[in-house]
């Protein structure tokens, strides 16, 4: 893959991830939404340029992408999809290989997978373990948001806290990824006697999360979800069944519960308390 290659992967995301094949229609990224969507791929391309691969069709256009991370031993796939009109045709096959083989020598994998079963098929071939996983979507009733104390704003000073927790969380850092992360969101973080943790939160979204205990993992969700601007609608993605704490905080503060995508683990369980980055695992 190549910087040149941004534009058309994601345009070519966007129209594998929205295809309706009934009617032959898809749905563009808003402006936001794609340059955001090319920010972060241009990151990993940075960082992870052996990662990052295309695939071209017979006359020269991309028909496929498939971009990994490594982070400490643990390799993620942060996107993944073959153009509609070039499936079946063995392209994802072979750009999921060449994805995976950036991960030679990781003990452990993590991919935040859409229910696609061309591309389930291809995990499970891989000897991932798909995790059903819900979704928390909705406005936030302000009314119920208690008064949280203990979490704070995070600095860089707290960036070697956030490794921390996520070592014992997921086995790996996301060293090198939070200034990403931090122009997406806020950091806020909480260190007490009981458990450390941190979040990142945007607009509309928590972008990750991670926790050495549950009640500090609702301490933070809940100090996230007060941060969402009113009236924005806030998506928390990809919990899977462990992340009942986080249910039980979404149903409190009036958000619905709906069944999402799968994660996807290689040689690991589920980590918790964690809410997992669709980009950066």
């Amino acid at each position: 893959m190549k910087t040149t290659d941004l534009g058309a992967a994601e345009r070519l995301t966007a129209r594998a991830f929205t295809w309706s094949g009934d009617d032959q229609t898809w749905s563009a990224r808003s402006p936001a939404a794609a340059r955001r969507w090319i920010e972060r791929i241009d990151h990993l391309l940075a960082v992870d340029a052996a990662g990052c691969w295309v695939a071209d069709d017979d006359a020269g256009r991309l028909a496929g992408v498939a971009v990994s991370a490594r982070r400490d031993l643990l390799w993620i796939l942060s996107t993944f999809a073959v153009d509609p009109a070039g499936q079946n045709r063995g392209l994802g096959r072979a750009l999921l290989d060449a994805a995976i083989g950036y991960g030679a020598g990781c003990l452990r994998g993590m991919i935040c997978a859409l229910p696609h079963p061309g591309a389930l098929r291809r995990y499970r071939r891989a000897g991932f373990t798909l995790h059903p996983t819900m979704r928390l979507r909705g406005v936030v009733d302000r009314a119920e948001l208690p008064v949280v104390d203990g979490v704070r704003m995070g600095t860089a000073a707290d960036l070697d806290l956030v490794d921390s927790v996520d070592r014992q969380v997921r086995g790996a850092t996301h060293r090198g990824d939070h200034a990403m992360l931090g122009r997406d969101g806020h950091l806020l973080v909480c260190d007490l006697f009981s458990g450390s943790g941190y979040v990142y939160v945007g607009t509309d979204t928590v972008t990750v999360l991670a926790a050495t205990s549950r009640a500090v993992a609702q301490r933070l969700l809940w100090s996230a979800l007060a941060l969402i601007p009113p009236g924005n609608e806030v998506s928390v993605r990809y919990l899977t069944s462990g992340q009942e704490w986080a249910v039980d905080v979404g149903m409190a503060a009036g958000l619905g519960v709906y069944q999402d995508g799968y994660l996807a683990l290689r040689h690991m369980r589920p980590p918790a308390p964690y809410v997992p980055s669709v980009s950066f695992g």
